[in-house]
């Protein structure tokens, strides 16, 4: 052998902020742990890992002895420890001084607890855009690592990609290994063998290549079907062996090794990008389909692999264009984020703003921003975790800025970065987010002691997957196969469960129905919009009395052709944990009934459980979350989650229908094709007809009542002092 290549095995160890923790104890159990004891048992190989900061805090907490192993070969020289921003953000998701503030956060951590000398970080999801280099170059990372489509993408050829190059910006400099695709797609799905053979081939066509395989470990024991390939079949075992039986010509070193001991390969500036399959699951739906499709069509012919190089998929920001949630969860997260800093630069420190600054950092993970082979935005609990710990934050705030007691609040603002403005009503109990030019909707509703937005639901949306589940088709592969590759059905009758929301699933949208439309039309998406207001703009004005605030939106719209004024106010006063909603609708006719609605999502409420339910105005039980309900001439209707410890009550000043049904989407996860519940909607109608003078009004109250949390609360702290 007249070549000798230099092989990184990088491994990256990620679990979400929010993920439970059987989740975390399963991956520890199947993927990080068997493979830590098979690595041990080749003491002529090396590693470079990384874990994620959620998924290391767990492991000190709960597996302390696998952290001091990992130690231990840190301090041998055998595994070298991969830095990185703590609680995985998408870096160019989070600003410049959260970036470089958590990379430092992190570094510091792991050289203390590990006794590592952390000189390069791995980027979340390798979502690259230039101006970060300045960024990790400040906070102390020398090199880093991007997939080899980053650098293709810049014009680079196959062959090129040997070695690391320098890129730079702002007078800042890096140097950056491209992993490669080709070992992703191998490890550990084909046989040991191949790898060895492609990497022999290398070595004999270039000249002292390094080659970096990077990826999620959790694809060695935690993706379906793997823990049997990898550990039980022999899969790891085998693949060590190969790699030590071959060790005359092919070195497995560390990236500091291997950054040490060579010189550049270039320089070169790199365009905005991730991963490929990244980028297409970032495309807008329509384009993904297109993509597909053309792909399809072209992938026979001979000119394709020529061709593919010069196609981009999409640009990861636009995922908050493409999940308008996720942009709901960012503008969050820039506002705190912001106050934070403008705290900290009038002078307020200590304790209460450091905590303020781990539950912002802890609300940047990454994983519930997006949606592609894994369930991200779809999986409530991780969106729930996010606005959990941007609420913990946004109360550390408060409290470190000296509001102590009972006290209301009111601003006008572009908040969610659309050009208009928003309307934020907050309080020492509740925090109400409105949005005028969007039907006057409430699109955040935070109960700030039990850190829970009730709003944080998920509007039904095509994806271009639910053409394969539309297909019904469940391929059963054979051999092991890539989380991209397979198609699995986890509940039957998907194809059936597919249905698209016509307008976004907030709270306080106004709807104007045919009389004789039943509640199945409506749950099922059949039922015709007869008015223009569910998300057309409102004017809106700001009133504020001692101790009480409102929000007053009109429009002046259609109703059946005619014209109709609706006004809709939301008050919230100092120390009340209640909002109240007065509607007054004019212009009405006297002489017949037009039938309304106002429609409220619940989120963040599961279904399927006896301690989750919906109860009447006496306080009968009415069955669980997910039950359709159609009420007549009530008061009232009560919505209990005994685990959240929450009660959300409804109460109206004149006899009203509701009707409930819950919204469930159908989404993909690595573990196939899914039905996850979205949202509870509790939609109360009324057949109006106006006065003489053509107006009708109701007043509505929605009272939270967190009693049970707090007594569960007072109860865990009085354990504790004792």
């Amino acid at each position: 052998m007249s070549n000798h290549l230099r092989l990184i095995l990088l491994l990256h160890n990620h679990q979400p902020i929010g993920n439970f923790d059987g989740v975390f104890e399963q991956a520890y159990r199947d993927s990080y742990l068997p493979f830590l004891e098979t690595f041990e048992q080749y003491d002529r190989l090396k590693l470079a890992l990384h874990v994620s900061g959620p998924l290391m805090e767990w492991l000190e907490h709960h597996h302390p002895e696998y952290v001091d192993r990992v130690a231990r070969h840190v301090a041998a020289g055998r595994i070298e420890i991969i830095g990185g921003a703590y609680y995985e953000p998408i870096l160019t998701m989070i600003p410049s001084r959260d970036r470089i503030g958590q990379i430092t956060k992190y570094t510091q951590w792991l050289e203390q607890r590990l006794g590592a000398n952390v000189r390069g970080m791995w980027i979340a999801e390798r979502v690259w855009e230039q101006a970060l280099t300045a960024d990790l170059s400040r906070a102390g990372i020398q090199y880093t690592f991007l997939d080899d489509y980053h650098f293709k993408s810049a014009g680079l050829r196959e062959e090129q990609l040997s070695g690391y190059y320098v890129t730079e910006d702002d007078g800042n400099t890096l140097a950056v290994f491209p992993g490669s695709e080709k070992l992703r797609y191998l490890i550990p799905f084909a046989d040991p063998e191949q790898t060895v053979q492609y990497l022999r081939q290398l070595a004999e066509t270039t000249s002292d290549p390094v080659v970096v395989f990077g990826d999620d470990g959790e694809k060695f024991g935690t993706w379906p079907e793997t823990k049997r390939h990898v550990y039980a079949d022999g899969w790891l075992t085998r693949f060590f062996d190969a790699l030590v039986t071959n060790q005359d010509w092919l070195h497995v070193t560390t990236p500091g090794e291997a950054f040490c001991n060579t010189l550049p390969a270039g320089k070169t500036y790199l365009p905005e990008g991730s991963y490929r399959e990244m980028t297409e699951w970032a495309l807008p739906t329509e384009r993904k389909l297109d993509y597909e499709h053309l792909q399809h069509e072209m992938e026979k012919d001979p000119r394709w692999q020529r061709i593919s190089g010069f196609m981009r998929g999409g640009f990861w920001r636009n995922f908050k264009v493409k999940y308008p949630e996720a942009n709901e969860m960012y503008a969050r997260m820039m506002e705190l984020s912001t106050r934070l800093d403008d705290s900290v630069n009038e002078g307020h420190s200590g304790e209460l703003i450091e905590q303020a600054r781990t539950e912002l950092y802890q609300g940047q993970c990454n994983c519930s921003y997006w949606h592609g082979a894994f369930g991200g935005i779809y999986l409530p609990h991780l969106r729930n975790a996010v606005y959990s710990h941007l609420i913990a934050a946004d109360n550390l705030l408060e409290q470190a800025t000296g509001k102590k007691e009972s006290w209301v609040h009111a601003e006008a603002k572009d908040l969610n970065f659309d050009m208009r403005q928003e309307l934020r009503l907050a309080n020492d109990q509740l925090v109400a987010y409105l949005a005028p030019a969007m039907g006057g909707q409430l699109y955040e509703f935070d109960v700030r002691n039990v850190r829970h937005n009730l709003a944080a639901a998920l509007t039904r949306r095509p994806e271009s997957y639910h053409e394969r589940v539309q297909r019904g088709t469940a391929e059963q592969e054979e051999e092991t196969s890539s989380i991209h590759d397979r198609v699995v059905f986890k509940h039957e009758g998907l194809d059936q469960r597919l249905q698209y929301d016509p307008n976004s699933r907030k709270s306080l949208l106004d709807h104007f129905y045919d009389h004789n439309v039943t509640l199945e039309e409506i749950a099922d998406g059949l039922a015709v919009e007869r008015g223009d207001f569910v998300e057309s703009a409102y004017d809106a004005r700001l009133r504020r009395n001692p101790g009480r605030i409102q929000a007053q939106m009109t429009r002046t719209g259609l109703a059946f052709n005619k014209t109709v004024q609706i006004t809709k106010g939301v008050s919230l006063q100092a120390g009340g944990s209640s909002l109240e909603i007065v509607y007054l609708l004019e212009g009405l006719p006297t002489d017949h009934d037009l039938h309304f609605g106002v429609e409220f999502n619940f989120a963040g409420l599961p279904a399927g459980a006896e301690d989750r339910y919906f109860y009447s105005g006496d306080g009968d039980r009415l069955g669980q979350l997910q039950t359709r309900l159609d009420l007549e001439n009530a008061l009232a209707i009560g919505m209990v989650d005994e685990w959240l410890g929450i009660n959300l009550k409804l109460t109206t000043n004149q006899p009203t229908c509701f009707w409930t049904f819950p919204v469930e989407t159908v989404s993909q996860s690595e573990g196939g094709f899914e039905l996850v519940h979205q949202s509870v909607v509790v939609l109360p109608h009324w057949f109006v007809r106006g006065d003489q003078d053509g107006r009708w009004s109701v007043t509505m109250s929605l009272d939270i009542d967190t009693r049970a949390a707090q007594t569960r609360t007072d109860s865990m702290a009085e354990i504790m002092a004792n």
